[in-house]
């Protein structure tokens, strides 16, 4: 069982810039796959980004590519998600995502595709 606890959320003009953790329980971490989701008022859950067991690998949506940066420290049990040039659109409840694969970062970003592990958000505001 993994637990996942975001943190890092708040409100932000448009043009700033914002990082997410999440931190997660358990020994193993470097054998998930971890992402980001995000689900505004109205929409459903979309996919942002997701990162290999390692680390060495990252995929990210069109929406966000160039502007945010995933990133893991194994050793912390934790990732993070860097939100740079943020815009209005951008805001949303924004949540931390475990596949218990560590090769699963294409996989995560496929639509309909549940991850095994989630946590309970945390919300980004961008104001204009």
């Amino acid at each position: 069982q993994v637990q996942l606890v975001e943190s890092g959320g708040g409100l932000v003009q448009a043009g700033g810039s914002l990082r997410l953790s999440c931190a997660a329980s358990g020994r193993t971490f470097s054998n998930y796959t971890m992402g980001w989701f995000r689900q505004a008022p109205g929409k459903e859950r979309e996919f942002v980004a997701s990162i290999s067991g390692t680390g060495g690998n990252s995929y990210y949506a069109d929406s966000v590519k160039g502007r945010f940066t995933i990133s893991r420290d194994n050793a912390k049990n934790t990732v993070y998600l860097q939100m740079n040039s943020l815009k209005p659109e951008d805001t949303a409840v924004y949540y931390c995502a475990a596949d218990r694969n560590p090769y699963f970062r294409l996989r995560m970003a496929t639509p309909g595709h549940e991850c095994d592990y989630w946590g309970q958000g945390t919300q980004v505001t961008v104001s204009s």
